[in-house]
């Protein structure tokens, strides 16, 4: 820390444009593009080279702190090199641990891999940098944490080809990542590279509010300009989304062979949760027995394209959007997700019990589900009637000098208290 400054002095730091920075002695202060400083260390120590976050200029962060950082990298190198036992090999790092659970991961064919890949390379590896694995604080985690929820969206299609910048990440986005550090650590103490879990990870508060549904109407307007739009894929991916509450890819990537009209399923192998069998209507396997019986003779996917690599479509994007604008709908508001949050919240407000609407929806646990049960919806407000109306018979058979029976409630939940 006696080491003197020429570039990244204060001055020179209050005079920082947005998307400059300033690097000296392995300290760097970049200005973002909101207007808020970033200090962050880069250095070598004992042959490895650490970059990590320090802090933000908002929060309080100072050179100071990013150099006392540096000093404290270098003794604790120092202090578990001394103490090192012979022949014990280096510590495992985030980033070699990340890689070598992303390849394991690969060989036995986890789960979400695809954007576990993405987590760690664009977020949790450049954080972490080259902390060994054994040595993550919850206090780490926490930083983390308020630096990604701090961080605006980085949008690539920004005036001129530059990239824009649209509102801060998402609670829901942030927990996803600490979830696959979480895995990361569970994992590696299966696999015996460390002994216990290095730090506590609580996660953050997602916003559970109401999720946008059409209504019954709004789904014929939609089925209605979707017969009737150029695209001959659009209304029965639509019909199949809003008559099973499928995601985009389990429907796009439906074969032939995975309808059973007799049995009335789809066969989903590589579903978000697990391969399942999707239960359908009888009219929409009647439907989808046509449509099948139409497609050329050999085709093997329900929603084919010749050009494409894999010989299916794998986005309706532009068609959907006309069938929502030509429902007299909102295309920024009306999203393909929005026939999932459809499907499911009717289920939920014709009264299904919840473990069925799971099933069927292919949701991994009921707090996903339960999400769909609307305050403010008529099911509840139903509900609430029904109970009204069983205290109501009840106080008027006492007026009658009648006793309800003590257990008919329990023998007999769907008839009203008996004389």
């Amino acid at each position: 820390m006696s080491k003197s400054f020429l570039r990244l002095t204060r001055q020179a730091i209050r005079k920082l444009e947005r998307g400059e920075s300033i690097s000296e002695h392995g300290i760097t202060f970049l200005r973002e593009s909101s207007g808020d400083g970033v200090f962050s260390v880069n250095v070598m120590v004992d042959r490895q080279r650490i970059h990590r976050v320090v802090g933000r200029e908002s929060d309080g962060t100072t050179r100071t702190q990013a150099e006392e950082v540096i000093e404290k990298l270098r003794q604790d190198a120092k202090s578990q090199r001394l103490n090192l036992p012979t022949g014990r090999k280096v510590a495992l790092t985030l980033a070699d641990a990340a890689d070598q659970y992303l390849k394991r991961m690969a060989e036995t064919g986890g789960k979400d891999r695809q954007m576990k890949v993405y987590r760690f390379r664009d977020h949790l590896v450049p954080f972490f940098g080259s902390t060994p694995l054994s040595r993550i604080t919850t206090h780490d985690v926490e930083r983390y944490k308020a630096l990604r929820s701090a961080e605006q969206v980085k949008r690539p299609n920004g005036p001129g080809g530059k990239p824009s910048f649209s509102g801060t990440t998402k609670p829901a986005t942030i927990n996803r990542e600490l979830a696959a550090l979480s895995h990361l650590f569970t994992m590696s103490i299966e696999w015996g590279w460390i002994d216990h879990r290095p730090a506590q990870i609580k996660r953050l508060r997602e916003d559970n509010g109401r999720i946008m549904y059409l209504t019954v109407e709004q789904v014929a307007a939609l089925l209605d300009a979707a017969a009737q739009d150029q695209s001959r894929q659009i209304y029965p991916f639509i019909r199949v989304a809003l008559e099973t509450s499928m995601r985009k890819t389990e429907i796009l990537t439906i074969k032939r062979e995975h309808v059973d009209v007799e049995r009335l399923i789809i066969h989903i192998p590589k579903a978000k949760a697990g391969a399942r069998q999707q239960p359908i209507t009888p009219g929409l396997a009647a439907y989808l027995k046509s449509y099948i019986e139409s497609l050329s003779e050999g085709e093997s996917w329900l929603f084919p394209s010749p050009g494409a690599k894999d010989g299916r479509t794998v986005n309706l994007d532009k068609p959907f959007k006309r069938c929502v604008a030509g429902a007299g709908l909102d295309p920024k508001q009306v999203l393909r997700h929005t026939l999932r949050h459809t499907a499911i919240t009717h289920l939920v407000q014709a009264g299904v019990d919840l473990p069925t609407v799971k099933r069927i929806s292919g949701h991994k646990n009921l707090s996903m589900v339960e999400r769909y049960s609307h305050q403010n919806g008529a099911h509840i407000q139903a509900a609430m009637s029904k109970l009204a109306e069983r205290y109501e018979v009840g106080a008027a058979k006492q007026l009658d000098g009648g006793e309800p029976a003590p257990d008919s409630v329990a023998k007999e939940p769907d008839q009203k208290y008996a004389a």
